[in-house]
């Protein structure tokens, strides 16, 4: 197959759908396809698609509709033989989408790592008539575009991210860094979205009670001096420590005894799986596939793996950390089920393989329709 994904997100952005995309288009070059993955000139995300030996083109997608873009993309996938073409953005499918239909060849695909369409007409227009389906990684994304009525039950596919989990990882050694300190750990970009205030907000509540915990946090992003700001305010200075962007966040996964997702939505949350894979307990807050990722039972806020928590609460943070940190048996039986959820049901092997059966599924269906 010839495979274009098309990502136009900000050059210096670079979340979970980029790595999604970057580890989904090496996983399908490795298995012979032809793949390309488009964005920005100079963006982060050609940058790490190259480094992981991915073929990278410059494709700019600046608006929702630009006549001479289309008409480059319609060009280039033209020439390429394009197959399959997967979007991220909405702008995306509206503009590369368009193009594939103007030469009529590749089949169009969505990729939604979180809820990205709200029931607008706009949305509609573009998911009905640009695309020929939407990946996602969350049965509760799939079941709210269920509820919009626009589509027939196969449109929404649901394929879980994978992660390829390291054979041996050397902790970092916060024990010589912060002696006599336990490690509550948490990553991700320092935005609204991640909910670190609620985090500093629980640090501030146990320090009131106990000075042996360390709340280490990895990240970069607008919020960095607001928060590190809240941190002084509240005098958290020798509790909470921020370690700035971390390329690779398995070390510390590794050598920290707790790991806390605070955020106030996501659509599968990657660090979760990640704290998992290193044998660490989880506490995370109820957001889009964090049930999935830690339980089967999808309805229940109880699982093996750690604690499901609402979000934007400080106080069931501190609950819970209090819950686990001092039971090392607890600690152990958390972070072994973690483990073995995630080698049985989200490797990236999982993943491509479902990713590759479903683009042969979904051209094989366009090539008989014609």
């Amino acid at each position: 197959m010839n495979v274009l994904f098309i990502n136009s997100i900000g050059r210096d952005k670079f979340g979970g759908g980029e790595k999604w995309m970057v580890n989904a288009a090496k996983g399908l070059t490795d298995r012979g396809h032809d793949v390309v993955m488009a964005s920005k000139k100079n963006s982060r995300l050609l940058k790490y698609a190259a480094e992981k030996g991915v073929r990278t083109e410059v494709m700019n997608i600046r608006s929702d509709f630009s006549p001479l873009a289309t008409l480059k993309i319609a060009a280039w996938m033209m020439r390429h033989k394009t197959d399959v073409l997967i979007c991220n953005l909405n702008k995306d499918v509206r503009v590369a989408g368009l193009a594939a239909r103007l030469i009529g060849r590749p089949v169009v695909l969505a990729r939604h790592g979180m809820l990205l369409c709200s029931k607008k007409w706009k949305h509609k227009l573009t998911l009905t008539r640009l695309t020929d389906g939407i990946i996602t990684n969350s049965l509760t994304i799939q079941d709210a575009y269920a509820k919009y009525g626009w589509f027939d039950k196969e449109f929404v596919k649901v394929i879980y991210n994978g992660i390829n989990i390291p054979e041996t990882v050397t902790p970092i050694d916060f024990a010589s860094r912060y002696p006599g300190k336990k490690i509550i750990y948490s990553a991700g970009r320092l935005s609204k979205q991640k909910g670190f205030e609620y985090l500093i907000l629980a640090a501030s509540l146990l320090r009131s009670k106990r000075d042996d915990l360390l709340f280490a946090i990895s990240g970069e992003g607008k919020l960095e001096q607001p928060l590190k700001q809240m941190v002084a305010e509240y005098s958290l200075e020798q509790s909470v420590v921020f370690l700035g962007f971390t390329p690779d966040i398995y070390p510390y996964l590794k050598g920290c005894d707790l790991f806390v997702l605070a955020s106030l939505f996501e659509g599968m949350p990657n660090v979760v799986m990640e704290a998992m894979a290193m044998g660490k307990p989880v506490i995370a807050t109820d957001v889009n596939g964090a049930r999935e990722l830690m339980s089967e039972n999808r309805k229940s806020l109880h699982c093996e793996t750690g604690l499901i928590i609402p979000s934007k609460d400080h106080e069931a943070i501190a609950r819970s950390i209090e819950k686990l940190i001092d039971d090392p048996e607890a600690l152990e039986a958390c972070g072994k089920a973690g483990f073995e959820r995630v080698k049985n049901h989200f490797t990236m092997q999982a993943m491509v393989d479902h990713l590759e059966e479903h683009l042969k599924q979904k051209l094989a269906e366009k090539n008989r329709k014609g």
